[in-house]
């Protein structure tokens, strides 16, 4: 008995439910007790000064918000700065919530590209939506390779939680979506403990899944920017475009 290979019209139709899926999904994340539109509220302490009491970060927060914890490097000192975070699951943001805007299903930006991996222990500077220009040194141990029409593409995507995240700008930005670029999350298959400077792994690059940083949903979030190389000369129409609000609502 053999099995027929679904055609390419099945296999949209099967990409286009599974977007949508993903979309329905984003909502849900955004929106929720710990979703990007719940943060009101990043309160740094200064270079290595101990961490705010609990009882003094709640001060003036209804007894609903919840607080989490977080540290960073300062990007003068190197020292530790300790931070801590509102959330309320009825923000004016969340309240004021519609939609994400985005692209229909575009299968011409799925692209066929590798990761060359070059350095566990390389970093690349990227400057920060928050920090005033300066830039943070993140973990980039390759380059995702791709090509569209006649051009080819080195970006850098950072490495985190297993995966890449590649942080882009393209010349729609500001007019039909983020003014600050996008994210894409792309799976590296394979075992990272199994790469050695110089293995090149295929991959593939879904851009109907970029997605607006969390720094286009609440000003509490610091986003990396899109470095120069990782910017396209042609307009990406796929994935997120920008946040709806209500009412006039603005950030």
């Amino acid at each position: 008995m053999t099995t027929e290979a679904p055609n390419r019209e099945d296999l949209s139709v099967d990409a286009r439910q599974a977007l949508d899926a993903w979309h329905a999904d984003r909502e849900a994340f955004v929106t929720s007790p710990l979703g990007n539109l719940a943060l009101v509220q990043t309160v740094w302490s200064g270079p290595g000064d101990p961490e705010v009491p609990e009882e003094e970060a709640r001060v003036g927060w209804p007894a609903h918000a919840a607080l989490t914890r977080l540290s960073r490097t300062n990007i003068d000192s190197g020292e530790t700065e300790h931070g801590y975070r509102i959330w309320l699951q009825d923000s004016p943001a969340n309240e004021a919530f519609e939609r994400i805007e985005s692209y229909d299903y575009d299968p011409s930006w799925v692209l066929d590209a590798t990761f060359e991996h070059v350095d566990d222990g390389r970093t690349i500077p990227f400057e920060h939506i928050r920090d005033a220009g300066a830039s943070r040194a993140l973990p980039v141990s390759g380059d995702l390779v791709f090509s569209r029409g006649d051009t080819t593409y080195r970006m850098s995507a950072f490495d985190t939680a297993g995966r890449l995240q590649l942080v882009f700008g393209d010349p729609t930005n500001g007019s039909e979506t983020y003014g600050a670029g996008r994210f894409l999350y792309v799976d590296l298959p394979g075992d990272a403990a199994d790469r050695v400077p110089g293995t090149v792994i295929p991959l593939r690059i879904d851009f109907n899944r970029a997605f607006v940083p969390p720094c286009g949903f609440s000003t509490g979030m610091n986003c990396p920017l899109p470095p120069r190389q990782n910017r396209f000369t042609e307009p990406v129409r796929a994935g997120e475009k920008r946040v709806v609000f209500r009412d006039g609502f603005t950030l």
